[in-house]
């Protein structure tokens, strides 16, 4: 078992990325990811960190009721509460979830009394609806209620992702499940970004008359977020070459699979940044204090990209706490970010997983 501990103040890293006019250049273009520059100013420390939760099991994504947080354990299905000093109490548990290599019980998101949830069952992945009954403490959940489901599933490129937006609808990442060109496939729901209504409808204004579909092309998009002018940003694992920040904008088509990253193509949209998969590995990601943070796993650091300058970024956490799948803003203006060395592909140390607070309000 490694003994992962805390290596002291953790440097934050500017980068700023090359000329955005690298869009325009031929896709054979070598290394059109960020360059590595330091800040005239040097580093600076980043907020304070503190361990709210340990001994997680492949936990996947977070979710706030009340005040209170939800998180979903992928391979065991619970549900669980951890309350404000750090004691874990078991929810509920998932019924017919299939868990298998990144399938299982994957994304989260509360609204208005209900707890959503993205699960692979044994030949689809579905979301599922449940009325949240009691008081944090004392929370259940009702019955079952399907809201969408045939969505493709493998044991890989599930996506999983589920956040409400600024206008009350519900955002649904889902991967290509294996199948590339499914992506490209209107008829298809993998390798999209999906928007239903809270009851599984599809919404009148969506780009496609009668269609959930919201945007096409994604290979597995994992991480959602808006910013104050309702802008959506959504992170993407890339194959072997870039992984991606994108904008996404209703009906956009980003490529996948016929590009892969920024290919100055007019008829796909390129992503704002991109960075090589060992490097990052995108998941949840949250917006806070005017920055988009993306948590990575492989990367095994969290990444803050400043909204006024979607060409730069720079680095938190790096290797001090393993894989991180998840990054939220909490109630208090605090991130939780939750880390995921427990899922198989990670190194997990005494404690892991764990949930660890990192205050916005020194150092920035």
């Amino acid at each position: 078992m490694a003994n992962r501990s805390r290596r002291g103040p953790i440097a934050w890293i500017v980068v700023s990325a090359v000329s955005m006019a690298l869009a325009a250049c031929s896709p054979t273009t070598p290394n059109l990811s960020p360059s590595r520059l330091p800040d005239e100013s040097g580093s600076v420390s980043g907020g304070t960190e503190t361990t709210i939760v340990e001994d997680l099991a492949a936990p996947w994504s977070i979710a706030f009721h009340e005040g209170i947080a939800l998180i979903s354990e992928r391979d065991s299905a619970r549900i669980v509460e951890v309350s404000d000093d750090g004691d874990v109490r078991e929810v509920a548990v998932i019924d017919d979830v299939a868990p298998g290599g990144e399938g299982g019980l994957l994304g989260i998101a509360v609204h208005e009394g209900h707890l959503y949830a993205y699960s692979t069952a044994a030949s689809e992945n579905r979301v599922q609806r449940f009325t949240l009954t009691g008081s944090p403490g004392s929370l259940d959940l009702g019955a079952p209620e399907t809201i969408l489901d045939g969505l493709a599933a493998a044991t890989n490129h599930n996506g999983g992702r589920i956040a409400f937006g600024p206008d009350g609808m519900l955002y649904v990442t889902v991967g290509d499940a294996g199948d590339r060109e499914s992506a490209q496939d209107p008829a298809s729901l993998s390798g999209k970004i999906l928007r239903i209504t809270p009851e599984g409808a599809v919404p009148d204004d969506n780009p496609v008359e009668g269609s959930p579909i919201y945007s096409l092309g994604h290979r597995n998009p994992q991480g959602l977020a808006w910013d104050e002018t309702g802008t959506l940003y959504a992170s993407e694992f890339g194959q072997d070459t870039w992984d991606e920040l994108n904008v996404i904008e209703p009906g956009g088509n980003y490529g996948w699979p016929v590009v892969e990253g920024i290919a100055g193509r007019g008829e796909f949209i390129d992503p704002v940044q991109q960075w090589a998969p060992d490097a990052a590995s995108p998941s949840g990601i949250a917006i806070a204090e005017d920055a988009v943070f993306v948590a990575n796993l492989r990367g095994e650091r969290l990444r803050e990209v400043p909204l006024g300058d979607l060409s730069s970024f720079a680095e938190h956490l790096t290797d001090a706490y393993g894989r991180l799948r998840d990054v939220v803003l909490a109630p208090d203006g605090a991130l939780w970010v939750l880390t995921n060395n427990t899922d198989g592909r990670g190194d997990p140390g005494d404690g892991d997983d764990r949930v660890i607070r990192v205050s916005l309000d020194e150092g920035r």
